[in-house]
């Protein structure tokens, strides 16, 4: 590694002061809080920034609040999630995932926001959040706006966050009566090779919303729509088993899973089937249906 290079640090305590700050510096200025990230590549010599902005100080960025859905500010630490009896209460699934970001280092510094904007394909956050129909709030000088977690990032490392712009928060839906959310992962190295979100809800015995999203295999995290769509009315105690067999086998074949240390596109693509089929069983049964023999 690399020393650092010499950077003037920023300490502002408003949104308004942060985003004012970034404009007049340019490109050269980076806001961060955890750095957890950003640290790390700059040590590499990844980076060339010349001023970091820290958000620590700026209250309106952190929090947790229930009031419409669940609000986490951008500057709130994955331990903070997954301690909050907020979370815990209401999205359980969030706060179970956050236990396993990283390690005990990572979650204390490291923060929700920081997570999804420096948008590395291995992440548990967003493969949860497109599962769940999430959503980021954006603030800039100009004007707010509210992206949807599957449109925010738009390539590894990329998202659709502009100079002078702040991701402020993030939003994740209520569920809905007879909503069932399940995460699975599964890691040979600190980050997870494979991550599979799913969202299912049940009415009069048959299934009547799915959602079902994949991360780490590839660039970016993915929906499998053709999947969601054989899941729709499928009746649980008729069918069920070769109906979940099924979608998992087609979530297999339209993810775009990429080659790397972690395995070749056909293993990848063998974890996703295996993966989503568990994932899809758990969330039934916990909608208060009978597991599904998947044998």
């Amino acid at each position: 590694m690399t020393r650092l290079r010499p950077f003037r640090l920023h300490r502002p305590t408003t949104a308004s002061e942060a985003i004012s700050l970034l404009r007049e510096i340019g490109p050269d200025a980076v806001p961060y809080c955890g750095g957890t990230e950003l640290l790390l590549v700059a040590k590499l010599g990844f980076t060339a920034f010349t001023d970091l902005v820290d958000l620590k100080q700026v209250e309106e960025l952190s929090g947790i609040s229930d009031a419409d859905g669940l609000r986490i500010g951008a500057t709130t630490t994955h331990r903070q999630i997954e301690h909050s009896q907020t979370v815990r209460a209401g999205w359980p699934t969030l706060a179970l995932l956050e236990r396993e970001v990283g390690n005990l280092r990572v979650r204390n510094v490291g923060t929700i926001g920081g997570n999804l904007a420096f948008a590395d394909p291995h992440s548990d956050p967003a493969t949860f959040l497109t599962a769940v129909g999430g959503y980021v709030t954006i603030v800039g000088a100009d004007a707010t706006r509210n992206v949807p977690i599957e449109e925010f990032v738009i390539a590894p490392y990329m998202t659709v966050l502009g100079h002078g712009e702040l991701l402020e928060s993030v939003h994740i839906p209520s569920l809905d009566p007879g909503d069932s959310v399940v995460h699975r992962k599964m890691s040979f190295h600190e980050r997870p090779a494979i991550t599979v979100s799913v969202r299912v809800g049940v009415s009069d015995g048959a299934i009547t919303r799915a959602r079902i999203a994949v991360g780490s295999v590839g660039p970016r995290v993915m929906r499998a729509p053709a999947a969601e769509r054989q899941l729709d009315g499928t009746q649980i105690n008729g069918g069920a088993a070769s109906a979940i067999r099924e979608a998992a086998a087609t979530a297999a074949d339209e993810i775009d899973a990429s080659a790397d240390a972690n395995g070749s596109v056909e293993y990848k693509r063998q974890l996703v089937r295996v993966l989503t089929a568990r994932a899809l069983n758990d969330a039934l049964s916990q909608t208060g249906s009978a597991p599904v023999s998947l044998m």
